[in-house]
């Protein structure tokens, strides 16, 4: 990538921000990150990350792009204790309450705690040339002299007395999260509302860290999706130190995950496979259980105002939030990386804004469009479902069904859900005929015979990237 300014600044640490710096990088002289929490003790989640005590996974196609961002992260994160997982035979899934199929993969799984992930990424951008972090500070306003263009951010240090301070940049990236100001400071600018869609959720979610007892299952991964009827979901992740991180999540206030310790595994124990809840009833607790709150998904609409400031991009949660549950957060932050990195490759700092929130927004499309209708499959999440939505939900549903019967459905399904394939993929003729034989209620009908592989034991229980964060 050619050089194409000075200077850059991204406001925020967290993944969304650290894989924009990356980018940067190749791109600009010197990349300053504004971050407001002073650094993390090696291992511990970041203040600013509250879903950092929470499971996490990346999705094959974000695990994909990290890895040619960051070549040989993967064996760092193996030698500094990362669990290495076959997902054909030691990760176990259930999507709607069905079981599917183990799938054949080439590909293995690097499972880490959040902290241990970011914690990585943060030590190799800060090893970049020209990068420079500047740490308990805050961003509060934007430099734009004349509106129409971004020529820096104020931030003021976070020690009492401090003054406002400038920093010039050739471009502003904001990746300060779902409480990003951006909306407010292009409206005091001048500029209309960005349009936004939103679906009110009200996820809550609790965690433990655990240590399995010897003889325990030997999965590396046990994920419950939530579905019509039950919008509760759990993950059981392995991740380093021999230790497993138990999430378990609901929708609405109905179904909030109690943090007593007898009430989190009762609340486990409705959702997990036997052995499995088995095995974490008899396990030893290696921390306090953890809580979170998530209110809503949230997407900004940057790509359909009319007008907009030159020199300022928006990434991570601070332009799209989803569910947790889902999981998609880290993989679409490494999306919307590999987007900007590939506007700068294409034509540099010229019209980098709009082309950037144009290709951006088609990125986000898929993720978008599967976890709201997801949500929406739920009856106790609000919202307006069209007949569209109604359709396709009956349908994935159907699909579900059949992949817990047919390896070749459930290998679809999971590059479909893993970002690799897009959605398009599950109405091939051979998916079709496989879902219109299930019943409503998922069983096949009459005269239809599972797979030989899902007769006997081998089924996945379900998941996501996360497990439950993103």
């Amino acid at each position: 990538m050619g050089r194409v300014g000075e200077r850059a600044v991204v406001l925020g640490a967290g993944m969304a921000g650290l894989l924009a710096a990356r980018v940067l990088a190749g791109a600009y002289d010197q990349v300053t990150i504004v971050e407001r929490d002073e650094p993390p003790e090696p291992g511990r989640p970041r203040k600013g990350v509250p879903q950092g005590r929470h499971a996490h996974m990346l999705m094959p196609r974000g695990q994909e792009i990290l890895r040619g961002l960051f070549p040989g992260l993967e064996d760092e994160l193996i030698d500094a204790g990362a669990v290495v997982a076959d997902p054909s035979t030691e990760h176990r899934f259930n999507l709607g309450g069905h079981a599917l199929c183990r799938v054949p993969r080439s590909d293995r799984a690097v499972q880490a705690s959040r902290p241990l992930l970011e914690g990585a990424v943060r030590e190799r951008v800060q090893a970049l040339d020209g990068v420079v972090f500047v740490h308990g500070c805050d961003a509060v306003g934007l430099v734009a002299p004349d509106p129409r263009r971004v020529t820096g951010v104020r931030i003021m240090r976070r020690v009492p007395g401090s003054a406002e301070e400038e920093l010039p940049a050739d471009l502003v990236v904001d990746a300060t999260g779902r409480a990003a100001r951006t909306r407010l400071w292009l409206e005091s600018l001048g500029y209309d509302p960005a349009p936004r869609e939103e679906i009110e959720v009200g996820v809550a979610y609790a965690s433990r860290p655990v240590r399995l007892p010897l003889g325990s299952p030997p999965d590396k991964a046990v994920v419950v999706g939530p579905g019509p009827g039950r919008p509760r979901g759990m993950a059981l992740i392995a991740i380093e130190g021999d230790r497993h991180l138990l999430t378990v999540a609901g929708l609405d206030k109905g179904h909030r995950p109690p943090t007593d310790p007898e009430g989190f595994l009762a609340y486990m124990e409705g959702l997990a496979p036997p052995d499995v809840a088995r095995a974490v009833r008899a396990a030893e607790p290696l921390g306090e259980i953890s809580a979170h709150r998530y209110p809503s998904d949230l997407r900004h609409r940057y790509e359909r105002l009319r007008r907009f400031p030159a020199g300022l991009l928006v990434t991570g949660d601070a332009l799209c939030s989803f569910n947790p549950i889902y999981a998609q957060g880290m993989t679409v932050a490494c999306l919307e990386a590999q987007v900007l990195a590939r506007c700068l490759e294409a034509s540099g700092a010229r019209d980098l804004t709009r082309r950037y929130f144009r290709a951006v927004a088609r990125a986000l499309d898929v993720p978008w469009r599967m976890a709201v209708a997801a949500d929406l499959s739920m009856p106790e999440v609000p919202g307006r479902r069209s007949p569209a939505i109604r359709l396709l939900n009956a349908y994935v549903g159907r699909v579900q069904a059949a992949a817990a019967r047919d390896p070749e459905i459930a290998g679809r399904l999971v590059r479909v859900i893993g970002l690799l394939d897009p959605p398009t993929a599950l109405m091939r003729p051979s998916v079709l005929a496989a879902a219109c034989a299930v019943r409503r209620t998922g069983e096949a009908l009459p005269g239809t015979t599972p797979h030989p592989e899902t007769a006997s034991d081998h089924h996945f229980t379900v998941g996501t990237e996360q497990g439950v964060q993103r």
